[in-house]
């Protein structure tokens, strides 16, 4: 099980992040800046080695999102500008993957190749291999984007921030089926998984703001408090990082910082 969490090193900064980071299998994580709605940006991705080096890995993508890996390691990155998916190469070169997917938001492979894609306005998509999209899915509208991630069970959880005082994560079945895996988070952004399958939410309401670990059958349990967190991702090897929209923070599991 991942530890308490409670000392955080600012990892890479200058950053427009809105979803989670992405690390590769090599320990090297993918950021983004995003910009506001149809801003072209010098560098839409940038990569952040393990010893801290930040680099321009691909430019050229308007808005983009969210990212993940195939299970062959291939990066995805989400344009909620143009409703485009883009499968992006080893040298940061990209090509079209999927389109007509509306307000792109979140994306999560599954293990056989699947992609998933969070449209905020309401629909979850599932791509195969060969782009072709197809409606999965019917959510309540976000005002902000779809999270997502697989979990140990290979079902799609979700999170979209509404108007709503409460705010659900959701647990989509294989069959589409939705149902709400707990109702009580304020305003949920990203999610994911530990190793152990333990799944790990950032909350963003004011004051209460944090990390937070989602017990199967318990109430959510703060690991790390801090305002403004949009995503986070497990480090292959070892720690975690957590974003706000600027800065990127590297942790250590069970209260060690990683620098």
């Amino acid at each position: 099980e991942t530890g308490f969490i409670d000392v955080a090193a600012p990892f890479a900064t200058g950053l427009h992040q809105v979803d989670n980071p992405v690390f590769d299998r090599e320990g090297n994580l993918y950021v983004t800046y995003s910009g506001t709605r149809g801003q072209q940006v010098p560098v839409s991705i940038f990569r952040v080695r393990p010893n801290g080096t930040r680099e321009t890995f691909s430019s050229g993508i308007v808005n983009p999102t969210s990212m993940a890996l195939d299970p062959e390691g291939r990066l995805y990155v989400s344009s909620r500008f143009e409703g485009t998916v883009y499968r992006v190469g080893a040298d940061g070169t990209f090509e079209t993957f999927a389109n007509d997917l509306g307000v792109a938001c979140g994306l999560a492979f599954a293990p056989d190749g699947t992609l998933f894609v969070g449209d905020r306005s309401g629909t979850l998509f599932r791509v195969d291999r060969a782009g072709r999209a197809t409606a999965f899915a019917s959510l309540l509208p976000s005002i902000a984007a779809f999270h997502l991630a697989i979990g140990p069970d290979n079902a799609v959880y979700v999170t979209g921030p509404t108007m709503s005082s409460y705010d659900a994560v959701y647990r989509v079945a294989l069959d589409g089926a939705v149902s709400i895996r707990y109702a009580g988070f304020g305003r949920p952004q990203g999610l994911a998984f530990d190793t152990t399958g333990t799944l790990f939410v950032v909350e963003a309401l004011a004051g209460v703001s944090g990390l937070y670990r989602l017990p199967p059958d318990d109430a959510p349990e703060l690991r790390l408090a801090g305002p403004g967190l949009v995503g986070v991702a497990f480090d292959p090897l070892g720690g975690l990082v957590v974003c706000s929209n600027e800065t990127a923070y590297r942790l250590g599991v069970g209260g060690r910082a990683r620098g």
